[in-house]
């Protein structure tokens, strides 16, 4: 396998596209038995309330057409299992929406999640394996590989063949991030100021301009030069819009990853 894995190196050094790298990747899942690509992206795991954000970046391969629709512009992504289960994740894991079947997602299987499960399930995609990919910035991603019906011996495949699947979904996202457009990284490509955040910290609390001055010691020109510039990065209108937008991005955090 080790070879197959210097093969594919080779092939995605020489992707240009984001998308000839999905297609390079597709090509070697399918060689350990996945017949079906999910590949998403979004800056943060989670909005300030804990819950799955929809992704900047979802790219499908032998999916049907209607999954974006389903995922991102309905929702399904906000309560999809697998999704929820790979936001708390960091190690790749098998999952079954057959309800009887003891893996990661059973215990999410209730009336909220019923809709993405119908949907998988009327299209025969209710087994596969997650690789869950937290970036260092706050970014994150997950790759999913999924077989079609229910073939008697795929878990067992599935699970002998998780820690290959890992590492070929690893390679494939080193050489897909540097292909995904710099807008939609989102937070990657914010540099606040430790100044900037903390500014924006208190202005999360209310305080105006002149009570963040007395607090930090600077002057309130300088505060507002400050938040200004939070502002203009985040690309928010006002500061109420910089706030919600900082700490939907994990930026309010003394030490963000």
């Amino acid at each position: 396998m080790l070879d197959d894995f210097d093969h594919f190196r080779r092939q995605f050094a020489g992707d240009t596209t984001l998308d000839a790298t999905i297609d390079h990747a597709h090509d070697a899942m399918r060689t350990i038995g996945f017949e079906a690509l999910i590949y998403d992206y979004t800056p943060v795991r989670a909005d300030p309330q804990g819950e799955v954000v929809i992704p900047s970046l979802l790219k499908l391969r032998n999916v049907p057409e209607d999954m974006h629709e389903y995922w991102c512009e309905r929702g399904y992504f906000r309560c999809d299992p697998v999704q929820i289960v790979a936001t708390r994740s960091s190690a790749p894991f098998f999952w079954d929406y057959d309800p009887s079947a003891d893996t990661a997602i059973g215990t999410l299987l209730d009336d909220r999640t019923e809709p993405v499960a119908r949907y998988l399930r009327e299209r025969d995609m209710s087994m596969g394996v997650t690789v869950p990919i937290h970036l260092p910035h706050g970014g994150y991603a997950t790759v999913t590989g999924v077989r079609f019906g229910r073939p008697r011996d795929f878990a067992r495949a599935a699970l002998r063949n998780v820690a290959d699947f890992g590492l070929l979904a690893h390679v494939f996202h080193e050489h897909a991030w540097a292909l995904i457009d710099a807008r939609l990284k989102g937070v990657a490509a914010l540099k606040l100021t430790e100044r900037e955040r903390e500014c924006l910290r208190h202005s999360a609390h209310g305080l105006s301009a002149k009570e963040i001055s007395r607090l930090i010691e600077r002057s309130v020109p300088t505060v507002v030069m400050h938040l200004n510039s939070a502002m203009k990065k985040l690309g928010a209108r006002n500061r109420t819009q910089a706030v919600v937008r900082a700490a939907r991005y994990g930026l309010l955090e003394a030490d963000p990853l």
